[in-house]
């Protein structure tokens, strides 16, 4: 494809209204998801994103079957579900992994018992387990920038706070951080990203945009802050070019936009690997290696 065709299969794609609305929520959300990410994989409490999907799920079939507005009766369930599980981590013998788990589950089966007395399993359904790029409404946008934007607003004011219990929370709490405020900070955020993406990339897939970003950066990255900013270049990057893949070749756009994420961390690990055989000094008695 030259470089002509390309421009011109640009401008077809973003004559259609529904995917410059798709392409700006799913730009802002997988920012915020990919900056969320960092804290969240370097706190070993990554799979929280999938196990708040998974209640975004269900909390979109109980908005379904009772004809409400998804979004709305989403967010509050699946905030509700962060901060029990932040507790339950916290608080209780059930930790980290089977809080998720238990929690997950359960609402996974909510929403499956929920669908199959009332609509069934439908289009309505695979669209919110495996996203759609339809399935953005005008409100819907319009809720999801503004939710958007508080998400990134607070996460710049509280960075410093956000870094100091994600790098170290035992010595944050012992210098008067409000360590538990600051992750139910994370913990609120990161759930509002999660049903903000939901509705495109889907219950299953939506936990990647949290993973994969972060992980992909810090392959080359050491610090806090350039592997936030590398996370959340390489988030919208991939994002982008998941969506004109998914446009020109007719795929699932969740799916495009994982399998880039998914190679960008391959491309990420073999530059990785490739520095450290350079670094790799020949002679093991050289100078440069004691």
């Amino acid at each position: 494809m030259d470089k002509v065709g390309f421009v011109v299969i640009l401008q077809d794609m973003f004559s259609y209204t529904f995917i410059v609305r798709a392409v700006l929520v799913g730009f802002l959300v997988s920012l915020c998801a990919s900056l969320l990410g960092v804290s969240l994989v370097l706190k070993r409490y990554s799979m929280i994103g999938d196990g708040l999907s998974h209640v975004g799920f269900g909390a979109l079939a109980i908005a379904g079957a009772a004809n409400l507005a998804p979004l709305t009766v989403s967010i509050p369930i699946v905030v509700l579900a962060a901060f029990l599980l932040l507790r339950l981590s916290e608080h209780a013998r059930i930790k980290g992994d089977a809080a998720i788990a238990l929690i997950s589950t359960g609402a996974l089966a909510v929403g499956v018992v929920v669908i199959s007395m009332t609509t069934g399993m439908n289009t309505d359904v695979c669209n919110y387990l495996f996203g759609s790029i339809l399935a953005m409404s005008k409100s819907d946008v319009y809720l999801s920038i503004i939710l958007s934007a508080i998400v990134l607003t607070l996460f710049i004011l509280f960075y410093h706070k956000i870094f100091a219990v994600t790098f170290d929370e035992t010595f944050a709490r012992a210098t008067g951080t409000r360590t538990g405020t600051y992750n139910m900070l994370i913990a609120f955020l990161t759930a509002v990203t999660i049903v903000l993406g939901m509705r495109m990339m889907g219950a299953l897939l939506i936990s990647a945009l949290i993973i994969f970003p972060a992980l992909t950066s810090m392959r080359l990255c050491k610090r806090f802050k350039t592997v936030t900013l590398c996370s959340g270049l390489v988030s919208v990057v991939s994002f982008l070019i998941g969506v004109v893949i998914s446009y020109i070749y007719a795929t699932p756009t969740g799916a495009s936009v994982v399998i880039v994420n998914m190679a960008a961390f391959l491309v990420f690990w073999g530059i990785h690997g490739i520095r450290s055989q350079c670094r790799k000094p020949e002679n093991p008695f050289h100078p440069g290696a004691f």
